[in-house]
């Protein structure tokens, strides 16, 4: 290991705005809206929708992966998956979850925790439907999070569904595809500064729904 790169000599100063409550819109999906639209239009920043979903079991093993958002309102937060997969089975079992969007060009981040809810088969639906072919045949082909003997048996079955499926033909929604609301309880802003004294405003739900905003320290 003698060649190995030390990630502990690795620094950066983050040299950005200072954030202020002030500063925040009212409800914490309005902030989300500005600081995603600024993030979206970041040519430095490559699929500003991805966002790292965690998820555990009943006990407590957790589990992460980049899932793409797809949908956000005053409702809370939208990704797609295998209901069958790992983080749909976990989520099944205990749906507390937390999300994370890491806009490293930004210095910035955004965390969300609250519990994930289905959404409705309509809702799936329709969201399907915008899905390219391809994409909407891969939903068939994988059994997401199942072990797999080698990668030509996946090829196998997407090529058998392109042909039972041709382009232009209506692919049916899978019965274990949908998607996910994750209602936010809170949702905070971390913007990074010099010497790791970082700005990290959270709004936290009260039980009568409103919002309030409270600061961390770094």
């Amino acid at each position: 290991m003698t060649d190995a790169l030390d990630p502990a000599a690795m620094r950066e100063q983050y040299r950005t705005m200072e954030l202020h409550p002030a500063d925040l819109a009212p409800d914490p999906i309005a902030q989300f809206a500005r600081w995603f639209k600024e993030t979206a239009a970041n040519p430095a920043i490559h699929e500003p929708n991805a966002m790292v979903v965690s998820t555990a079991t009943p006990d407590g093993r957790p589990s992460s992966r980049t899932v793409l958002l797809k949908h956000y309102d005053e409702a809370g937060f939208v990704f797609f998956t295998n209901y069958g997969s790992r983080k749909g089975t976990e989520l099944a079992a205990n749906p507390h979850v937390a999300l994370l969007f890491p806009w490293h060009p930004l210095a910035r981040q955004v965390i969300v925790t609250g519990r994930a809810a289905r959404t409705g088969r309509e809702e799936t639906a329709a969201y399907f439907r915008t899905r390219p072919h391809g994409s909407q045949l891969g939903a068939w082909a994988s059994d997401q999070s199942r072990v797999i003997g080698s990668r030509a048996e996946l090829l196998a079955r997407y090529a058998d569904l392109a042909a039972r499926y041709p382009d232009g033909q209506e692919v049916p929604v899978p019965p274990e595809w949908g998607g996910f609301r994750v209602v936010p309880d809170t949702v905070e802003f971390w913007q990074g500064h010099e010497n790791r004294l970082h700005d990290r405003l959270r709004y936290a739900r009260a039980e009568d729904g409103s919002w309030s905003v409270e600061r961390l320290c770094p």
